[in-house]
């Protein structure tokens, strides 16, 4: 009768608790790293279900001890109301979506372009590409401006379109919208590592340029192009700069309306204190199309993601 040896039982055991603690290690990182991208969001959840006795009760901390759910509702009604929160959240989408949209459509042209065609000059066009990532829009805010105060096209009669929606139009369409370099460079970067023989094929089937990066590389394009919307959405979305740079601060539109919210609750009498109850309430608003957009989207996200191999 043969012994099995003990020594691999022993290996066995070893490489268990090895795995054991590399996985325990790992769930730790993770955990912080989500906890720390969470915090905000779970702090001000919790704010805005506070009432004024819970701000001044020094043993709450995260979970309200005196809940009163008539206090959280009325809280959400009333910043609901003063957001103006139905119309307000329907133009930010609408915006944000009309941008994103055209960006796409822009930067996904002007990335393969980059990508395939070398022309003159390419090499520096698209360092100026890259470098307009490096530039702070507040340092070309007065030249925006005053190219939307007074636009004219050749020196034709100047329009003043500020407080129109043309210039989103009019910067994502040309590529110079928000963000418009970081999805240049993505786009480029995609294309530049598909095969060229796909390209080749088609040409000698009897397809040109255009036919060709329509019906070949953009069906093999679908993932990038879904970062490349929810990143221009979620960044339009969330912008006050340049919203309130072309748009009048009248505009019912949500970063508009929280930068007002203080003034409309001038009325109600609340506390500084309680303030921030109301302001975390209205951001909760704020976040919650976002939410519910990467909740029915976020499998295809990160799907796309690894896909496409964008990472940090």
């Amino acid at each position: 009768m043969e012994m099995k040896p003990r020594h691999k039982s022993k290996y066995a055991t070893n490489a268990f608790w090895a795995s054991a603690m590399w996985s325990v290690i790992r769930f730790v990182l993770i955990f912080g790293m989500c906890f720390i991208i969470i915090y905000p969001l779970l702090i001000k959840l919790s704010s805005s279900m506070m009432t004024e006795t819970d701000l001044y009760d020094l043993t709450v901390k995260w979970v309200p001890k005196h809940f009163n759910y008539r206090s959280v509702v009325h809280n959400y009604r009333d910043v609901f109301y003063e957001l103006k929160y139905p119309q307000a959240c329907l133009n930010s989408v609408a915006l944000a979506l009309m941008v994103a949209v055209i960006q796409l459509v822009s930067c996904t042209a002007i990335g393969y372009g980059f990508a395939r065609f070398r022309f003159f000059g390419s090499n520096l066009l698209f360092a100026g590409v890259i470098f307009t990532l490096l530039v702070p829009p507040q340092m070309v805010m007065i030249p925006l401006f005053m190219n939307f105060r007074f636009f004219s096209v050749f020196g034709s009669a100047k329009i003043n379109l500020i407080g129109t929606i043309w210039p989103f139009v009019l910067t994502s369409l040309t590529g110079m919208g928000l963000r418009n370099g970081l999805f240049i460079f993505i786009m480029r970067q995609f294309f530049r590592g598909q095969p060229q023989s796909l390209e080749e094929a088609a040409m000698v089937d009897g397809a040109g340029p255009l036919r060709t990066f329509v019906r070949i590389m953009l069906p093999g394009a679908a993932p990038v192009m879904l970062i490349v919307t929810l990143f221009s959405f979620v960044w339009q979305y969330n912008d006050l700069f340049l919203t309130s740079l072309y748009m009048s601060n009248r505009a019912i539109l949500l970063p508009f309306m929280l930068e007002r919210l203080a003034l409309s609750f001038e009325s109600y009498e609340y506390s500084s204190e309680y303030m921030t109850v109301i302001t975390n309430t209205a951001m909760i608003l704020f976040i919650a199309p976002l939410l519910i957009l990467y909740a029915f989207l976020q499998r295809y996200f990160v799907e796309s993601v690894e896909r496409t191999g964008i990472v940090g």
